[in-house]
C-alpha cells in the first residue's frame, strides 16, 4: 500500500492542531476511518522519568534535541511497511511520559503536526508533503496562555517565563529557519480555506 505522509509544521499554538483536524474531520465524511492517521510530535519528547521533576522543568521544549526523532522516524518507517505502532503519551503535569501509549495502525494517509517537524533533515526525507503554519507570534502568544493554563495546569507567571526564556528564542532559531523546507506555507493560521481545500484535493487524489 502506497502511503502519503504529510508534516503540518509551525510555532507553538500557531492553528497547526485546527488545520489537521479540520481536514481529517471534513475527508473523514468521504473515506473510512483507517484512511487517515494523525500523529502529534509533541507526543516524542523524550521520556525523563529518570530525572527528578526540578530538573524536568527546565527541559528546553523548544530546542531539537527536546523531541526523540529516531523513534518519530522509525514509527513512520515501520507505519509506511504496514505495521501498527505504540505512540507514547507525554504528561505535561510531570513532564515526562505516562504509562499510556496509543496504538496507531497503518494507513493511506498519515499526517504528523510539530512544532520543529522541518527542522531535521533526516525527518524531512520521510515527509510527501510539508506545510508551515506561518502566525504572528503575538497571537501565538495569546493562544499559548488559554491552553497551557486551561488544558496542561500551568500559571500565566510560568507560560511568560517560558515564551521570554525558550520559545520565542528558539523559534527565531530553529522553528523560522525551517519555513524554507515547505512545500506550502499557510498564512492566517489554522482557518486558511484555501490552504485546507488545497490539501484535501492532495490527499484525495492520494486515496483515490
Amino acid at each position: 500500500m502506497s502511503t502519503l505522509i504529510i508534516a503540518i509544521a509551525g510555532a507553538s499554538a500557531s492553528g497547526k492542531t485546527l488545520f489537521t483536524r479540520t481536514v481529517v474531520e471534513e475527508l473523514s465524511a468521504e473515506f473510512s476511518d483507517d484512511s487517515l492517521a494523525v500523529l502529534e510530535q509533541d507526543a516524542y519528547y523524550r521520556d525523563q522519568s529518570h530525572l527528578p521533576l526540578k530538573l524536568r522543568e527546565q527541559t528546553n521544549y523548544d530546542h531539537p534535541r527536546a523531541f526523540e526523532y529516531e523513534l518519530l522516524i522509525d514509527h513512520l518507517e515501520k507505519l509506511k511497511s504496514g505495521q501498527s505502532v505504540d505512540v507514547p503519551t507525554y504528561d505535561y503535569e510531570h513532564h515526562t511520559r505516562s504509562a499510556t501509549v496509543r496504538t496507531v495502525s497503518t494507513s493511506k494517509v498519515i499526517i504528523v503536526e510539530g512544532i520543529l517537524l522541518l527542522a531535521d533533515k533526516s525527518l524531512c526525507e520521510h515527509f510527501d508533503i510539508k506545510v508551515f503554519i506561518d502566525t504572528p507570534l503575538d497571537v501565538c502568544l495569546l493562544r499559548r496562555i488559554q491552553r497551557d493554563v486551561a488544558e496542561r495546569g500551568r500559571s500565566l507567571q510560568s507560560v511568560a517565563e517560558q515564551y521570554e526564556a525558550t520559545v520565542r528564542p528558539m523559534y527565531y532559531e530553529f522553528i523560522e529557519p525551517s519555513r524554507s523546507q515547505a512545500d506550502i506555507v499557510v498564512t492566517g493560521g489554522g482557518k486558511n480555506r484555501v490552504a485546507i481545500d488545497m490539501l484535501k484535493q492532495s490527499i484525495r487524489l492520494s486515496l483515490n
